[in-house]
């Protein structure tokens, strides 16, 4: 066998069933010879935004992998792995790569030179007899210690190299757990029982490490109020009497009244990184830390008390001390710590209700989704959003109940990211309803990429929030958009969407949406991707807090 043969071999290995691709690039055909579906992309970045969403729903029990022709190939996925990078995903990257002649010559792309800043690990194969090495190498990273992409550049004459079956060796990689020192979980529970208002900031370290079983148990142990990062929301259900909701750009009223009255903020499975993505931490509150990466400790915020390890481990040590400290029956809701989330959240919900109730034509957003919630099983659902006002508006009001139910991202926020997020999703729970909101600028960024799922046969749902601008950007340009109309743009999305092979209707008021969200699902049901364009109005009102 030759070299990409012996990569195929070794995907299988690690349970790959699939690679998003685009050719040319040998490794396609290899890997398809060993029973690993390739799927075309109509853009790199695209394929790349598959593998990301794949890796998040199956929480890196296996990977997305995306395989791309050296050179240019490699130069268009460059921002579908930054936005991953930024999000700390797990995926691997298999470009192809100048022969082993012709490399460090200009003007030849190096993948790995390129790559550093935005990958965990970078390596190019430079004998073929030593694929397995390099292989392992990067399961190893994917799997063991902060995630992030993996890139292995595979040089075109190593992959067509002869490679001695006979001499062929590989045992898949297995995670490493550890849990937290006893001492430090002992202390950090002994601050949390003394705290007046405690409350817990749960991030996307809760979602890969399976760990919101263990969170809801802590959480009602300890009557603790739970929020979530925005990447890490539906790590705690939002439909449990504990939960703030989420805290990102945009938030609940229920995370800025507590976060307001904190005197100890636990995170768990969180960088608590600085961002304007991330709810603000209180500069008076005590701030303890679970973690697995050890790095984040003290990054941004002085962390008073932290407990390194893995989060389901470290979890299952915090609920074992409390019932040490306090009994195994926790502590009693005594402090009306249920009624008052409940206060704060009828009041929160009560303010915005007219808005989703709206009959506004163009329509309302917020309207939108009142019907898609109406229209779908919540609980046997995933949807993701792109970047923007579908996002900042869609984050602190959809009720997520099952882990995974909902794709958060947004530190990098690149246009198009949702599409690729969506079908990468689906492939990974064929069983579950799959949506993705997108505006009509991001719909220029990746739409064509709808023939991808109908070729695929990828059902999921897309809904285009059409509104015939870039919310807010007048702002930014107003001369440019009073003079030259800079701010707008158009299209025939759901056109272009039926041309593509797509079910597709434009929705123009808000008696249509109910019953084309429902034509849509069905065609998803008969196995056909489906996009809905909604003519809406510009949306400027979000819950922002901070």
């Amino acid at each position: 066998m030759d070299g990409d043969r012996a990569i195929a071999k070794i995907l299988k290995a690690e349970g790959v069933e699939w690679m998003a691709a685009f050719p040319y690039q040998t490794l396609i055909d290899a890997a398809a010879q060993e029973g690993i579906r390739p799927i075309v992309c109509r853009h790199e970045r695209t394929g790349v935004n598959m593998a990301d969403g794949y890796s998040r729903v199956k929480n890196g029990k296996t990977f997305g992998v995306f395989t791309m022709q050296t050179g240019p190939g490699a130069e268009n996925a460059y921002g579908g792995v930054a936005q991953a990078f930024a999000d700390s995903i797990p995926l691997l990257l298999l470009p192809g790569g100048q022969t082993t002649d012709r490399t460090q010559t200009h003007p030849n792309f190096e993948s790995v030179e390129n790559y550093r800043g935005v990958t965990k690990w970078a390596a190019n194969i430079n004998r073929v007899d030593r694929v397995p090495e390099f292989m392992r190498r990067a399961f190893n990273h994917l799997r063991q210690g902060r995630p992030g992409p993996v890139l292995v550049e595979i040089p075109r004459d190593v992959g067509t190299a002869d490679f001695a079956a006979e001499t062929f060796r590989y045992a898949p990689v297995k995670i490493c757990r550890s849990a937290a020192d006893p001492d430090d979980v002992r202390d950090l529970v002994e601050a949390l029982l003394k705290a007046d208002c405690p409350i817990v900031n749960a991030g996307h370290g809760v979602l890969w490490a399976e760990a919101s079983e263990e969170l809801v148990e802590l959480a009602e142990l300890v009557q603790l109020p739970v929020l979530t990062t925005t990447a890490g929301k539906s790590a705690f259900p939002e439909t449990h009497a504990l939960s703030l909701g989420t805290g990102g750009y945009t938030a609940t009223a229920m995370v800025d009244y507590f976060l307001k009255r904190t005197d100890f903020v636990l995170g768990v499975g969180t960088s608590f990184t600085i961002s304007s993505f991330n709810a603000p931490m209180p500069p008076t509150a005590t701030l303890a830390q679970v973690t697995h990466c050890a790095e984040d400790l003290n990054k941004d915020y002085c962390i008073e008390l932290g407990a390194i390890g893995d989060v389901k481990l470290v979890l299952r040590q915090l609920i074992e001390e409390v019932k040490a400290q306090i009994g195994n029956g926790g502590r009693e809701e005594e402090r009306g710590v249920v009624e008052e989330i409940a206060g704060v959240k009828a009041e929160f919900l009560a303010k915005w209700r007219p808005i989703f109730k709206s009959d506004e034509v163009p329509i309302s957003p917020y309207r939108v989704f009142a019907e898609l919630q109406q229209a779908v099983d919540v609980a046997n659902t995933i949807i993701t959003h792109d970047s923007g006002y579908p996002r900042d508006q869609l984050v602190p009001f959809w009720p997520v109940e099952m882990p995974r139910g909902y794709i958060g991202w947004g530190k990098s926020t690149q246009l198009g990211y949702g599409l690729g997020l969506a079908m990468g999703a689906k492939l990974a729970a064929p069983e579950k309803q799959v949506i993705n909101i997108m505006g009509d600028a991001a719909f220029g960024m990746a739409g064509m990429d709808i023939e991808t799922a109908v070729r695929a046969q990828i059902p999921i749902l897309t809904v285009v929030l059409n509104n015939g601008l870039m919310t807010y950007y007048d702002q930014y340009m107003p001369y440019s958009s009073k003079r030259w109309d800079t701010n707008k743009m158009g299209g025939d999305y759901a056109g272009v969407a039926e041309a593509l092979g797509a079910y597709a209707e434009r929705v123009e008021s808000p008696a249509q949406l109910a019953d084309a969200i429902k034509r849509g699902i069905r065609a998803n049901g008969d196995g056909r991707p489906a996009l809905l364009e909604v003519i809406t109005k510009e949306e400027l009102e979000v819950a922002k807090f901070w």
